[in-house]
């Protein structure tokens, strides 16, 4: 659970959020309050006066776009929905927060070195999105970090030679992978190699002997230091990468054994990515801090410090130390490895070294905003019922006895009633008591009941704990053009949590609560937990939908990880990707990426389009021989199956 919040943000345990009552009137700045926007946004997103979610790019120093506008000028173009918009914008201004935060401060503790982040590639390998990194972050020597062969190819085709820049390569590593980081240095690339098994400082060893080219290597030391949240595990003994304190005393004897151990440059630690608590950051550097100072003393020719990655993204604005949250600011971050760092070198005599982070969600979060368009609803009926007939049954006279009665003095009673009238009914109708017809009639009069009774519930102080769940149990259902397997893969594996609302008609009241279904044949296909102060809430303000008018929905926060790591469940493809940036004329479309069609997903699966036409078309002749089917409705068929082979993966409306 949360914690870290001040009186004025405690509510007693029951009380209904001022946001789930139903308002009169309604205005953006409710609008802002109840989505957050404020708190997880700042300084990108926003509410315009006509109830737009508004995107500036810049932040405080650039113009802004009215997102559902943007939209509807990508439509226009013929680029559908689901669509993941790209602001290149962001991140330059990412780079440039992080690179200010140290660079003040570095002047603040009068540190007497640099500071020179890296992208992990990892994160989000999209080759538009790392080629702009690589530019923003051309004038502040901001690298590249590879995971992997295929991560390092691409660092070396997109990171510049005969720079500053440094190239970092973690991972597992085979004589391939070694060779050809070490080979990179006569292009003028500044590579280091980070040693993360004892066995690869043999090959290392090898191979820079063979090839007769001295290495810049590091060692990633698993820290006794905790993390935290999900990813927490990633230290200590059991840690998946990263050497012990005595395996790291083992590379450095080997090194020193063949009079290499001037290569040993840099220190490298992950404790987690998405670290919430400033003081689990704080532990980790002060740990590492004194291995780097002893590094040094054991004659080790140490120029860096790489803290890794772990620099959170506050997905509900919170500002605490929950999970999807963060207890600190990107400069309380920046002091407090600078403070730590300096003071572990002083005392320990050795020179402070050159800072290094792989802060690749804090960079690419932001950028990326997934919009889909919701396709219908599946709402629980709450319409007055039909007055009682003269006959009906007893069961269904409590019902409407129970209904009737309501009011705010035993609403709490009376749901423990309707509860037990519709599980009465449900038996009688077990045991052929009671008709389908009047089934139907009682289960219409128990939501009936349910609808007022949270209707008055909402409008209470307090809310009785037996009637927490109602709101779950009333939610509509709204039904979403994506797949959250393939556009938001942590929200179904890991809980993640992103910020989700409707992206227009925010100077409306969110009078209804539901959640959203994707379009897979898959009951884990759901977004059932969004953002709030206080922990999670089950259900998402939304508005009803309006004939033939268009809802869209936006996803934040969702630049890093969840593009890589999507899956093709029920075969929902890429989604359409925009690349947009801002000029003195508002803005200009940079690169469109096509989603996925029918036949690329196909082929991934090992189907070849033109014989799957062709075994239609074979089945079609067959059908029209013996009668089975005419010869307009046999070339409606085909026209229509090679036609969706063209097509977009998810649904496109008229």
């Amino acid at each position: 659970m949360k914690v870290t919040l001040d009186q004025s943000q405690i509510k007693t345990v029951g009380e209904v959020s001022p946001a789930l009552k139903l308002q009169p009137s309604w205005t953006i700045e409710e609008s802002e309050k109840l989505y957050r926007i404020q708190g997880w946004g700042e300084p990108y997103f926003s509410i315009n006066a006509a109830g737009h979610v508004i995107v500036s790019p810049q932040g405080e120093r650039g113009g802004s776009l009215d997102l559902l506008e943007l939209v509807a000028g990508l439509r226009q173009r013929n680029i559908g929905l689901p669509l993941l918009i790209r602001f290149s914008d962001i991140l330059a201004d990412r780079i440039e927060r992080l690179n200010a935060c140290f660079s003040r401060a570095i002047a603040r503790y009068q540190y007497p070195h640099t500071y020179q982040g890296v992208y992990p590639v990892k994160c989000n390998q999209h080759r538009h999105l790392v080629e702009a990194l690589v530019k923003y972050g051309k004038p502040y020597n901001f690298g590249l970090e590879a995971g992997s062969k295929p991560e390092l190819t691409i660092a070396l085709a997109c990171l510049e030679p005969q720079t500053n820049a440094l190239l970092i390569c973690n991972g597992y590593k085979d004589r391939e992978y070694i060779e050809t980081a070490l080979l990179a240095t006569g292009l003028g690339y500044k590579t280091v190699i980070v040693i993360e098994q004892v066995e690869e400082v043999y090959q290392v060893i090898e191979i820079s002997r063979k090839l007769n080219l001295e290495p810049i290597l590091g060692v990633r030391a698993k820290l006794n230091s905790k993390g935290s949240g999900r990813w927490g595990n990633s230290t200590g003994d059991r840690a998946k990468f990263g050497l012990t304190i005595p395996e790291i005393l083992a590379v450095v004897n080997q090194l020193e054994t063949a009079a290499m151990l001037n290569s040993l440059q840099l220190l490298h630690f992950h404790i987690g990515s998405q670290i919430s608590s400033i003081s689990t950051i704080k532990d980790a550097i002060r740990e590492a801090s004194q291995i780097y100072v002893q590094l040094a003393k054991m004659g080790a020719k140490m120029q860096y410090l790489d803290v890794g990655g772990g620099l959170a993204v506050d997905y509900d604005g919170s500002q605490t130390n929950f999970h999807a949250s963060k207890n600190y600011s990107m400069q309380n971050y920046a002091n407090d490895i600078v403070a730590e760092v300096k003071e572990a070198c002083e005392e320990g005599n050795v020179g402070v070294p050159i800072l290094v982070s792989e802060s690749g969600r804090a960079i690419a979060s932001h950028h990326s905003v997934l919009i889909f368009d919701i396709l219908g609803t599946s709402n629980v009926s709450s319409q007055p019922p039909q007055p009682l007939g003269e006959k009906e049954h007893l069961i269904i006279r409590n019902l409407w006895d129970t209904y009737n009665s309501l009011n705010e003095n035993n609403y709490q009673e009376a749901y423990h009633d309707a509860i037990q009238f519709k599980e009465e009914a449900i038996s009688l109708f077990g045991f052929g008591y009671l008709s389908l017809k009047e089934r139907a009639r009682a289960e219409q009069l128990y939501w009936a009941c349910c609808a007022k009774i949270l209707e008055i519930s909402r409008k209470q102080e307090y809310v009785p704990d037996d009637l927490e769940d109602l709101e779950k149990i009333m939610a509509s259902i709204y039904y979403a053009n994506l797949s959250v397997f393939q556009s938001a893969p942590d929200s179904w594996a890991i809980d993640q949590l992103f910020p989700i609302m409707p992206i227009h008609r925010l100077n409306e009241a969110p009078t209804q609560r539901g959640i959203i279904a994707d379009l897979t044949c898959d009951s884990d296909g759901k977004i059932d937990q969004f953002i709030d102060l206080l922990d999670v809430k089950d259900v998402l303000e939304l508005h009803p939908l309006q004939p033939a008018q268009p809802y869209y929905l936006g996803m934040f926060l969702v630049g890093a990880y969840q593009e890589i790591m999507g899956n093709l469940h029920n075969l929902f493809g890429d989604t359409n990707v925009v690349h947009i940036k801002m000029n003195p004329k508002g803005y200009q479309i940079q690169h469109v990426v096509k989603g996925d069609t029918v036949t690329e997903v196909l082929g991934y699966v090992q189907y070849n389009a033109e014989d799957l036409i062709e075994t239609i078309r074979r089945r079609t002749e067959k059908a029209l021989q013996e009668n089975r089917i005419t010869l307009e409705e046999a070339q409606k068929l085909l026209q229509n199956y090679e036609n969706s082979l063209n097509k977009y993966t998810y649904l496109v409306g008229e």
